[in-house]
This record gives C-alpha cells, sequence and structure tokens, in this order.
C-alpha cells in the first residue's frame, strides 16, 4: 500500500495485486522497494499526447509539441500537445503498454498528415529507480505531400528544488549532434537527459531563404527559459509567447515581402543559458527518427540507442506472452483481429494511469442545508453553495489512477476508478484516495492543470457527498482469488513475484486486509451516516427500519452524486425519497465487508455486516418492489405524505441484479430478465439502454442516461448472466443464452466502432450503435478486455473449454 499524507487528511491509496508498495513494516519490503522502482517513471501526464514524469512531487516533467509547418496561416492550430477532442486525429493510444516496462504508442494526426510514434521503455538499474528512453518516430501518412515539413519540439523541465542545464556549448547557430542536458535532484540524484540527432535517413529542409544561413534547420535549436513552477504544466502557452519574439524579429528584419518560409519562421531562438525549462527542436523534410534518453546518475552505464532498440524487442515480447496468458480473448473472439483490438483497449486504459500532485477545492462548511432534509432542499442547498463561506484549498495531495478520457477527463474519477480496476487487478495494479473520516472525493482534481479542464461548477468538492463504491467490487476479486488458490508456477514473467506477491503468500495479504481495514471501515459507515434513508417517517413497512439509502446531492435535473446524472428520478425531489441504485450499491459494499471480516478473522464484525446485508436483501424487495410495474423502482412520498413508487425502467429497475444481490432462485430474476431481454425495454442490438425504450423519457432532455448504451453496467450485466447461467435454477437455460448473446452484441460493436472511428467511446447510441460523446474513452469501456476474456457458454450452462 501507498501511503500519501496531507496536511490535514490521511490519504490512501488502495493497490491490486502486488499490494506493497509503501509499507515500511512490509514483510515483503523487497519487493516493496522493486515495486516502487519499476513504477516511478512512465508517461504519467496523460492528458498529454506524451509527457514523463516521476511520481514525485515538483520533480522533472517532460513533453512532446509538433506540428506540419506549411503554411501562416495554420501553423498555430496544427500544435499537437494536450490531447484534445475533435483536433483531426484518425485514432490515437498505446497499441501495448505495460505500466512496469513500457511500451508503444501510435498517434494518427490526420491534421498534421504524419503518425508519430513513441516506443517508451525503462531501463533498470540504479538506486533512483532506473533510467528510460523513447524512440520518436514519424512517417508521413498516403496523402502528405512529398515534402512534408515537421516541427518537432520537445521539452525537460524542474519543478521545485534541483537542477537542470544543457550542457551543451552555446553556439548561435545551433547543435550539431546530441542536446545533452544535466540535472540533479534530492530523490532522482544526478542524471542526463539527451536528445540525439537520429540516423542518417533524417533530411532537414533545405536552404530557401537568406536567413537559414544565421539559423540552419540541419542543426538542432535548443532555447533555455526561466519559469514560475505554477507556470510549467503552459508549455505551449509558453513556447508560443517565446516563439513570437523570434517571428517579430524576423518580420522586422526581413519585412513581410521577403518573409522567411514557415519553417523557418516558427522556430524558438538560439539561446542556451541557465534555466529550468528548456526547448529542444528538430524539423524535418518527410520521415524522421530520434531518441531522448534519461540516465540516471547511479545506474550501471548511460541508456544509448542500442539500448532503447534491445529494450523496445524486449518490451513487445513480453507484454504479448503475458496478455495471451492473463486476457487473451476467447471464443468467439480468439481471432487475431479482437487479439489486437484487446490489446490496445488494454494498453490504453493502463497507458492512462497519471500522477498528479496538488491541492483540491473543498466546502468543509457542513452547512446544515446539506443534509437536504426539508423539502425544497435543493434551492437551499445551492444558496449554501453561493456562500461558500468554507471553500478552501486543501493539501497538496497525491494521486495515482487510471483516468477516463484523456481528452475530455484527464482527472481521477471515483466511480470510474473502480471499473478501472477490474481489467487491470488481473494483469497488476491500480489506485485510488480516501479521505480520513472515510470520505472520498467524487472527483478528484488537483493542481491547476487539472483544474483546467474543469468547469468551475464541478471544481468544488464536498464531503457530504457520496460516489457508488466500486473500489469494493475489487475486494470481492481479491478475497476470490486468494480463497482459489491460484497457481504461478511455470510463469516467465521476471516481475511476477512483484505483480502478485501477496497472492503468492495469502498471510501477507491478509495482513495487508488488516491493515486496511479499518479505513475500509470508516468509509463503509461513513456512508450508512450521511446516505441513509427515512423509513419511519412514511410509515412505510419493511424488514429493518434502517435500511434504506438516499443519495445526498440531487436537483430536479441530476442525481450526479450516482454516477447516473440525468436518469429519470421522482419528480419534485423529495426527503423521503429511498433510491433503489443506492440501497443495491450499500448491498455490495457491506457484502464485501463481510467476506474481508471473515478473511481477516473479525468474527464479530463479520457477523454485524451478515446482519446488515440479510436487512438490505429484505428490504430492497420490501421498499422498492413493485408489484405491478414487474421491477424495482425508486420511492418518494406524495401530496398524501404517503410513501409511493415512481417507476422508471432502465438501469436503475435491475440494480439488485447488477450487483449480485438476486440469487438464482429468486422469484424476482424472471421479472428482470424479460425486462433485460425485450426489446420495446432495454435490449438492443448494441448492448442494454440504459433506459427503457418504452418509457417517455427515453432519448429526452440531455439524453446522458435516457436511452444511450454504456459499457460499465452491461459489463454488470453480462457477469450477473453468467454467474446465474453457471448456477442451477429454473433460469440457467434462458441466462445462458442472453449471455452469450449480450456478450456478442457488445463486444462486436465496440469494436466495429474502434475499426470505424479509431476510437473507443464513451457510450454507444441504441438505434445505430455509432460512439458518441467523449472520444477515447478508454477507461470503463475498456471493460470489453474483460468481456472478451470471459468464457464461450455452450447449452445447459456448460462453460467450452478451450483446451
Amino acid at each position: 500500500m501507498i501511503q500519501v499524507w496531507r496536511s490535514q487528511a490521511l490519504t490512501i491509496l488502495l493497490c491490486w495485486l502486488q499490494l506493497a508498495l509503501g509499507d515500511q513494516q512490509a514483510i515483503l519490503s523487497e519487493n516493496a522497494k522493486l515495486s516502487n522502482e519499476t513504477l516511478l517513471w512512465g508517461p504519467y501526464r496523460p492528458n498529454l499526447y506524451f509527457g514523463v514524469r516521476p511520481r514525485i512531487p515538483k520533480s522533472l516533467t517532460t513533453g512532446l509539441l509538433w506540428a506540419k509547418v506549411d503554411s501562416f496561416t495554420e501553423v498555430q492550430n496544427n500544435f499537437r500537445h494536450t490531447c484534445e477532442q475533435h483536433e483531426g486525429m484518425a485514432g490515437y493510444g498505446w497499441d501495448e503498454y505495460d505500466v512496469r516496462l513500457g511500451g508503444r504508442q501510435t498517434i494518427h494526426d490526420a491534421g498534421n498528415m504524419i503518425d508519430i510514434t513513441t516506443d517508451f521503455v525503462k531501463i533498470p538499474g540504479g538506486s533512483h529507480g532506473g533510467s528510460w528512453g523513447v524512440r520518436i518516430r514519424g512517417t508521413p501518412r498516403e496523402n502528405a505531400p512529398e515534402h512534408l515539413v515537421t516541427s518537432m519540439i520537445f521539452y525537460a523541465a524542474m519543478e521545485g528544488f534541483g537542477s537542470l542545464q544543457v550542457s551543451n556549448e552555446e553556439n548561435d547557430l545551433g547543435v550539431e549532434g546530441t542536446v545533452k542536458v544535466e540535472g540533479s535532484s534530492n530523490e532522482l540524484g544526478s542524471f542526463s537527459l539527451e536528445v540525439t540527432e537520429g540516423p542518417e535517413t533524417n533530411v532537414h529542409p533545405p536552404p530557401r531563404h537568406k536567413s537559414y544561413a544565421s539559423k540552419p534547420l540541419d542543426r538542432t535549436i535548443v532555447a533555455s527559459l526561466q519559469v514560475e513552477d505554477a507556470n510549467i504544466w503552459q508549455a505551449k502557452a509558453l513556447l508560443f509567447q517565446h516563439m513570437k519574439t523570434e517571428i517579430d524579429e524576423m518580420i522586422s528584419l526581413y519585412g513581410n515581402e521577403n518573409a522567411p518560409p514557415p519553417w523557418q519562421i516558427f522556430t524558438i531562438a538560439n539561446n542556451i543559458r541557465e534555466g529550468n525549462m528548456h526547448f529542444v527542436q528538430k524539423v524535418f523534410d518527410g520521415a524522421f527518427e530520434f531518441d531522448v534518453m534519461f540516465s540516471s546518475g547511479s545506474a550501471p552505464a548511460p541508456v544509448t540507442s542500442e539500448v532503447i532498440s534491445g529494450a523496445i524487442k524486449s518490451v513487445t515480447e513480453s507484454f504479448g506472452d503475458r496478455f495471451s496468458k492473463v486476457l487473451a480473448p476467447k471464443a468467439p473472439f480468439n481471432k487475431s483481429k479482437y487479439t489486437a483490438f484487446a490489446r490496445s483497449m488494454f494498453s490504453n486504459l493502463i497507458g492512462g494511469i497519471g500522477y498528479f500532485h496538488g491541492d483540491a477545492i473543498v466546502d468543509r462548511s457542513y452547512a446544515p442545508e446539506y443534509e437536504e432534509e426539508n423539502e425544497g432542499f435543493w434551492e437551499e442547498t445551492a444558496e449554501a453553495r453561493q456562500r461558500q463561506g468554507a471553500v478552501k484549498l486543501e493539501g497538496p495531495a497525491e494521486l495515482y489512477t487510471s483516468i477516463p478520457s484523456r481528452p475530455f477527463f484527464p482527472r481521477g474519477f471515483l466511480w470510474d476508478e473502480g471499473f478501472h480496476l477490474i481489467p487491470v487487478a488481473d494483469w497488476d495494479m491500480d489506485l485510488t484516495l480516501m479521505d480520513e473520516d472515510g470520505w472520498i472525493g467524487r472527483e478528484q482534481i488537483l493542481g491547476q492543470e487539472a483544474r483546467s479542464k474543469v468547469p468551475l461548477e464541478f471544481q468544488v468538492q464536498y464531503p457530504h457527498y457520496a460516489n457508488p463504491p466500486t473500489l469494493f467490487l475489487i475486494f470481492d476479486a481479491l478475497i476470490d482469488k486468494l480463497r482459489s488458490g491460484a497457481s504461478f508456477e511455470g510463469s516467465t514473467d521476471p516481475l511476477e513475484s512483484i505483480r502478485s506477491a501477496h497472492l503468492q503468500r495469502p498471510e501477507n495479504a491478509k495482513d495487508y486486509l488488516r491493515n486496511l481495514y479499518p479505513l475500509l471501515k470508516r468509509h463503509y459507515f461513513w456512508f450508512r451516516k450521511t446516505q441513509w434513508g427515512d423509513v419511519k417517517s412514511y410509515d412505510r413497512e419493511a424488514f429493518s427500519t434502517k435500511e434504506a439509502y438516499r443519495w445526498r446531492g440531487r436537483n430536479p435535473t441530476h442525481v450526479l452524486t450516482s454516477g447516473l446524472d440525468d436518469y429519470p428520478r421522482p419528480q419534485p425531489p423529495h426527503p423521503g425519497e429511498l433510491h433503489t441504485d443506492l440501497i443495491s450499491w450499500m448491498g455490495m459494499m457491506t457484502r464485501s465487508m463481510r467476506r474481508i471480516a471473515e478473511t481477516i478473522g473479525e468474527s464479530d464484525d463479520a457477523k454485524e455486516y451478515r446482519g446488515y446485508e440479510t436487512a438490505i436483501a429484505r428490504n430492497i424487495d420490501d421498499l422498492h418492489w413493485d408489484d405491478k410495474a414487474q421491477t424495482y423502482c425508486d420511492a418518494t412520498v406524495d401530496d398524501y405524505e404517503e410513501s409511493v413508487h415512481v417507476c422508471h425502467k432502465g438501469y436503475i429497475s435491475i440494480f439488485p441484479f447488477l450487483t449480485g444481490l438476486l440469487p438464482a432462485d429468486s422469484p424476482r430474476l424472471g421479472a428482470i430478465l424479460d425486462l433485460i431481454s425485450d426489446p420495446e425495454e432495454m435490449w438492443s442490438p448494441y448492448g442494454l439502454r440504459s433506459l427503457s425504450l418504452s418509457s417517455p423519457n427515453y432519448g429526452t432532455g440531455e439524453n446522458y442516461w435516457r436511452s444511450p448504451v454504456w459499457i460499465n453496467m452491461n459489463y454488470l450485466a453480462v457477469k450477473a448472466l453468467l454467474d446465474v447461467s453457471q448456477s442451477p435454477g429454473p433460469h440457467q437455460q434462458r441466462a445462458s443464452k442472453l449471455y452469450t448473446s449480450l456478450r456478442s452484441n457488445l463486444v462486436e460493436n465496440v469494436f466495429k466502432e474502434w475499426e470505424r472511428t479509431g476510437f473507443a467511446w464513451e457510450q454507444y447510441n441504441p438505434e445505430t450503435g455509432e460512439g458518441q460523446r467523449t472520444q477515447h474513452f478508454t477507461g470503463w469501456t475498456s471493460l470489453v478486455v474483460k468481456i472478451m476474456a470471459m468464457p464461450e457458454v455452450q447449452k445447459g450452462g456448460k462453460i467450452k473449454d478451450e483446451l
């Protein structure tokens, strides 16, 4: 477990298979050290097309920019740096990536008529987390002109304490050969960073203007700047500001009528000096290649281009071998085209892991309006938020997490993270955050760079607002693996002892759970305390007067805290509401806590959780089942102060099934399967609709969760159907058929859209199957990899043996 401390709150990072990342008392201290070292460096700036940094606050940070420079009017729009939607990309992302070794990313930049490949590799050795290198290649696309001129700019900057200086001698004409930067910091020790000239096949624009004599483009241009730490992340703006000075000087010198060509004029100054940020520019004609090499001073030998070549080959072989053993698609998806798709989807999930450091905006006022106890509470809470008397910056904190989408959501999301963990858990590990009183912020927006992508109204986090506790899905999976006694004999992965350290030594896994248990328990009871629902005040008949739940943070149009945003809810909002999805999440969470308690020998707690679990299961039926609608429904209070159901058939209606709370012999299961399988309700050729086709709200308003197909919910449905298909009961045969059909529909459609557009999407249109909303949504849409890796089920529920 990694532990990160901030001034007022304990922050924990929940890890997966190699759980030994920071506990100083861990028995596997050597594995923990090795694990930290293999994870120190990475492309941990996922909001950029490419940017490497370590998991250290205020340290070395790097990035890459490029543009086609054949026009004076389009250059500024052509420069790429941060991932953006609809920026002229024909697709981009990792073809293969292992968080501990590295991988290959391909960027199909149709707008700039070039494909950029970044081969990033880690080189172990030394006492400071090893070294790394990246090979950057550009290949003109088929429609590119014969002489495609591309400007490539790599930059490195040092935040905080440390030094970073270009060691080449200053030359007004630029640098011949390799650019070398030397630096040091307390955490990294001494190091060097080299940018090579590249092979002899590289071609540069020839002299076409007399300005070439003072700035020949067959050399590398280096400009040094001194930049405040808070502004380093704005590298593109800093570049443009610097470049404008050069452009103005050239125009002043040569005039508009005799101006140099665009590739000559859009260059930085040859200006090597002291600074903490250094831009390195190369201008190419046609295809190109060069290396960037970081060598730790404590490593036994510096990185060379030959070392990078060998590491690229090794990483490719290692990734392919492990993927075929851990996540290989099963029939009918065990074909090469699906394998390439699955590898890419998974690689982009873990290639989207980022390291974030900074402060967060939190409202700690605990205003009484936030309890939402009065009718019209949404208006009161809106007024309380406007006061913002206790809104303040907290931190700094650290976060190591996989993000939902590099261009649109490059930050941590709590309920997304639990889904992200599911496929990564089979491979290695992932992380998230928790607060000292059990609260985990819905969005983890750390620092100004992260906030730059978030509308103002969503930046403040509130300690009374929850989010679905999907992290507990992973604890269930961990316990399943521990109880199955998985064998690792015969593994050829040299990192297996790190990736699965605790699974190989179950007692250490139990120690880990014991250490974490008080925090999980705090989180669990925070949920019960803050999201409780009112049973007694409205004379509701139920097995338990305590097991009822209501999301805080809703208004007439949205329940953002539920994750289902605009899904229809009772109108108007009422403090007496009870929410089907939330009590289902609480049932799942309670089951997980009970299993954890059993695993670590907390028998009294396990007995207590079992009581809660039974009461929740009974109350789901007592409070939420509607005999007339034959489905589960939210409850509210009518004008006569009586409890009534409000039924909006869709994902909410099947939540007890999605969270595994309906046994195979449940009397409600048949009606749930009817709803799922009916084309006039939830079934579509592309997956389960979020809202029933029969609903008057279908496709209305924002239409975010009012019709589209979402992969995370469909994954839960596929898994639940598989579980029923493997359990004797009246619905086993039917569940088997639905499982097979739904699994096929989902995979085929996501694959089809990936092939057609080059992207995974946030959601899919239930009428056409087309991907929509956010592109490059490789967070929970990557669950399609787990769906492909699920077994093929034959008649009678028998799993097909592929051996």
